[in-house]
């Protein structure tokens, strides 16, 4: 498996880069001030396996501050390195450059303006934009330059400048732009120890930004920089894992990526294991392939020798493995790969979700429950929950009873030919069964294929048949990859049959990768895995099917003004029975408006017990006590018509 090449860049003693392991890393959620707290919880996080260390520093005070938490954590012997997370002060960012291993800046509002005034602006006036912020943001590139300090540069989709938003909108192609602007002004100062990043809490976005950023490298020409993988706002539970699974996952399967954050609404030290497991999968898959890469690619970019690094290290990924699934044009929703329809799958309707009950003992009704398929005996009636799954294989085992409405049991031929009521019930085959078969079902018939060329031929021949239907798997060890490839070769058949994306795969961060990254990129009619909920959840991620209330919240850090893992358990348990609704919980201001910019309601710290309430981008009600804001943030979804009261 291929990794992108990228020259390597020093954070105090630890190296980013192609040449390296995938690194790790958090922030802390403690008061930045409170110095003891920072330094505990940084140690717990270095524990716990954190290789860089992320602090937050809104204002000068924080910023000076982090010299008595280095202090403290190399006293206590930890030499991790530091980086400061800077927003909206230039000259916070300008002390820390002196005091720690790394600046984060945001070029959304980091010398931009970003009001939300989203004004038009002239050659003129954009030209004279690009001179202040050249101005405002090379005494910085200066400062690191000088004490050999790294520096992110990381675009987030919701905190694009007024001036972006005018000429690019929001999108992909404006948060590259963004960055490249205050790269440039980099290299002009012979300052390359640089790694970047593009985020979003929309997953298709993030992943299309990073690709774009990529291509975009390579055009202008520009160093290749080391990548910072993260969702930003993934939230917390599976879901927070699901999305950051896949938004990461998809582009380490394209090589893509150095170091990776996952940021979940829990303690920081639980967001470790999430991303090791990441970086694990993919670093044994690469350190072979890698092994040739030129020592040329682990230049000291800090000093002098930045001025030298070798163009071996400017190899970018093959076209094949990228360009491919950019796209011409920046969109927020997928380019889906065009399937016919049969009976409900495929066309236009929305992703079906596969349950594999063949190796399950069911016996009554309950027994369906777990696959979201309620039974009431007093009324000898049904309840197919928001997150049920359609179809239920049962292999040679048909069910003893009949198949809860709106869904089809899913029954091996063989078995099947033997029913007395054929028609309720899908057969499945396997492609020679298919090929030699003289009974099929009149609407819908399931064949199982191995993703490989040598089947490319028998999925083009079955495909003229219009009821068939094909559960796609493909051996684990390569799953992604081979599958691609394979649906990628079957695109030019005839009959575009529907295609049901299938793993074995019992890793909810495996299996999420493995199905979420097909469907990022347009493949895919269904999902059939392990575990229903992670099937939606997958979906959800994507962006295909919305079966739930889906809640953007931030990882916490020492801007946050409320307890938000408390909140964000409040919120959900009162909304949580919302289906499609998006709501944006963010710990202040500075993570606020700008990235939850995908959500319908925002529920944003704006002082001390104070919530600000949020209608997408417009401020609603500001100051609301945090004592009824719950309350608060229910009346205006009540005033939108978009309230319904729980079961």
């Amino acid at each position: 498996m291929f990794r992108r090449t990228t020259h390597t860049v020093h954070v105090g003693d630890l190296e980013i880069g192609s040449a390296f392991p995938i690194r790790v890393q958090s922030m802390t959620t403690t008061n930045t001030m409170d110095t003891q707290a920072t330094v505990a919880q940084s140690i717990r996080m270095i524990e716990a396996g954190c290789e860089l260390v992320r602090i937050t520093a809104p204002s000068i005070r924080e910023a000076k501050n982090l010299e008595l938490i280095r202090k403290g954590l190399r006293d206590a012997g930890y030499t991790t390195p530091l980086v400061a997370d800077i927003h909206f002060t230039p000259n916070a960012a300008e002390i820390a450059a002196r005091l720690v291993e790394k600046v984060r800046v945001n070029p959304g509002n980091y010398a931009d303006k970003n009001l939300r005034n989203f004004v038009e602006y002239s050659d003129s006036e954009y030209a004279a934009e690009l001179d202040r912020i050249r101005t405002r943001f090379t005494p910085l590139v200066r400062i690191c330059k000088e004490h050999g300090t790294a520096m992110r540069i990381g675009t987030n989709h919701g905190s694009l400048s007024d001036r972006i938003m005018s000429r690019f909108g929001d999108t992909p192609f404006g948060m590259v732009e963004s960055a490249l602007e205050f790269i440039k002004v980099a290299e002009d100062e012979g300052y390359f120890n640089i790694v970047l990043s593009m985020k979003s809490s929309n997953v298709l976005v993030m992943i299309q930004a990073y690709r774009l950023l990529v291509q975009r490298l390579r055009e202008e020409r520009l160093r290749n920089y080391p990548l910072h993988l993260g969702v930003t706002e993934a939230g917390d539970g599976d879901d927070g894992r699901i999305k950051s699974a896949i938004g990461i996952g998809t582009l380490l399967e394209d090589g893509i990526g150095d170091t990776i954050r996952v940021s979940l609404t829990e303690e920081p030290e639980a967001e470790i294991p999430v991303a090791q497991a990441l970086a694990n999968r993919y670093y044994t898959k690469t350190q072979n392939t890698n092994q040739n890469v030129s020592q040329n690619a682990n230049q000291n970019v800090s000093q002098s020798a930045n001025q030298n690094v070798s163009q071996n290290a400017d190899q970018d990924v093959p076209d094949e493995s990228v360009d491919k699934y950019v796209g011409q044009h920046a969109r927020q929703e997928i380019d889906r790969v065009h399937a016919c329809s049969v009976a409900t799958i495929g066309g236009d309707n929305v992703p079906r979700v596969f349950a594999d009950v063949s190796g399950r003992t069911i016996l009554n009704m309950d027994d369906l429950s777990e696959f979201g398929h309620e039974y009431d005996a007093i009324t000898d009636k049904w309840t197919m929950r928001d997150q049920a799954a359609e179809f239920l294989y049962v292999g040679e085992s048909p069910l003893p009873f009949t198949a809860p409405s709106g869904t089809r049991q899913v029954v091996d031929v063989l078995v099947w030919k033997t029913l007395a009521d054929k028609f309720y019930s899908v057969p499945h085959f396997t492609v020679e069964e298919f090929k030699s078969a003289k009974e099929k079902h009149p609407v819908m018939n399931v064949v199982s294929i191995q993703a490989c060329a040598a089947n490319a031929l028998d999925f083009a021949l079955i495909a003229k048949d219009p009821t068939s239907v094909f559960l796609v798997g493909a051996d684990a060890n390569d799953y992604f990859h081979v599958m691609r490839e394979f649906l990628e070769t079957t695109r030019g058949v005839a009959i575009a049959p529907p295609v049901i994306l299938c793993t074995n795969e019992t890793d909810i961060l495996h299996s999420s990768i493995d199905l979420g990254a097909l469907l990022a990129d347009g493949f895919g009619n269904g999902v059939m895995m392990p575990f229903v909920r992670v099937s939606f959840g997958v979906l959800q991620a994507t962006r295909l099917r919305m079966s739930k209330t889906e809640y953007i919240s931030c990882p916490s850090c020492g801007r946050t003004l409320f307890d938000l893992q408390e909140t964000t358990a409040l919120i959900r348990s009162k909304t949580d029975h919302l289906k499609g609704l998006k709501i944006g919980i963010m710990g202040c201001i500075v993570n606020g408006p700008g990235e939850m910019a995908d959500a319908d309601y925002g529920y944003v710290g704006s002082g001390p017990e104070k919530i600000s309430l949020y209608r997408g981008h417009e401020l609603v009600k500001r100051n609301v006590p945090t004592s009824n804001a719950v309350e608060e943030l229910i009346a205006l979804i009540r005033e939108d018509s978009r309230w319904i009261e729980p079961l």
